[in-house]
């Protein structure tokens, strides 16, 4: 009696390291997964954090609560929102051309939407400050229409836009090639006009992803620096990013300062993501 139970016991035994030795490595993999991510993550978040308080609450609320910060930071996410909003609408447009359609120079396209990702940043803001510049080849063109581009806070629009729409074309491509055209179809037997099959069966498709598209374009906008300087002109209270005050103060050797703004920076696109990252969890829950 005893002996079966053994046996059964050994047997059971045997099936449990079989299961566990079913992903080899797992726990040294897991191991140096987690190290990596403390030290190139955790570590300077927790530095990052603990960094402005050297100030104290007082000196800390003081640092991020000047004017001039308020004004930068309201110009770095105001802006970063209207250019990822806007780059909704346009990147959802052309990322429908590039998937839907065939035309001559598709590919020149393709090459032209990653631009912005593989040109450094500090080139295509003096790219479009040359362009936007008031004797620049637009900016010349907007001037008499009282339109001034560069060295303004629309110049940082700009810029982020350029910056931001790769972000919505790229995530958008992939749902575009499996979104199954079989419901657009049954859409226009039923009588559904074109407008019906797109805000009904298409739009509702693609939320989640333009939901992912924003906040990554937004999340690059908020801490844009290179494309942003040199066609902001980086006046104080006007068109002063706060990327630009954060290199001010370590210039000026006030790390626990630029921590603190950095930190106030780092907690509000936290929170922005954390709802975003929400609101495309509970879309696309729905639309399954």
């Amino acid at each position: 009696m005893n002996t079966g139970r053994m046996a059964a016991a050994n047997a059971h035994l045997r099936k449990f390291r079989l299961r566990r030795s079913a992903l080899p490595g797992f726990g040294l993999t897991l191991g140096i997964t987690l190290a990596w991510l403390s030290l190139i993550v955790l570590i300077p978040l927790a530095a990052l954090a603990l960094r402005p308080w050297e100030l104290g609450l007082a000196g800390l609320w003081h640092s991020v609560s000047e004017p001039r910060v308020l004004a930068a930071l309201r110009l770095s996410f105001g802006a970063a929102a209207l250019a990822a909003l806007l780059n909704v609408p346009l990147g959802l447009l052309v990322g429908w051309v590039i998937v839907r359609y065939r035309f001559p120079g598709r590919g020149l396209a393709e090459a032209l939407i990653d631009m912005p990702l593989a040109l450094p940043t500090a080139v295509a803001g003096i790219a479009l400050t040359a362009l936007f510049a008031t004797k620049g080849w637009l900016g010349a063109l907007l001037l008499p229409l009282g339109i001034k581009v560069a060295y303004t806070p629309l110049g940082v629009l700009v810029a982020l836009m350029f910056v931001g729409l790769p972000f919505v074309v790229r995530t958008l491509e992939p749902v575009l090639l499996d979104l199954p055209r079989d419901a657009e179809e049954a859409a226009a037997t039923l009588g559904a006009t074109r407008w019906q099959t797109w805000r009904r069966v298409v739009l509702p498709a693609l939320l989640p992803s333009l939901l992912v598209g924003f906040g990554a374009a937004l999340a690059r906008g908020v801490g844009e620096y290179g494309s942003v300087i040199f066609i902001a002109g980086n006046m104080p209270m006007i068109s002063e990013i706060a990327p630009l005050i954060i290199v001010t103060r370590l210039e000026q050797l006030d790390y626990a300062g630029a921590a603190a703004l950095a930190l106030v920076m780092l907690v509000a696109s936290f929170a922005i993501l954390l709802v975003l990252n929400a609101l495309q969890r509970r879309l696309g829950g729905r639309s399954n």
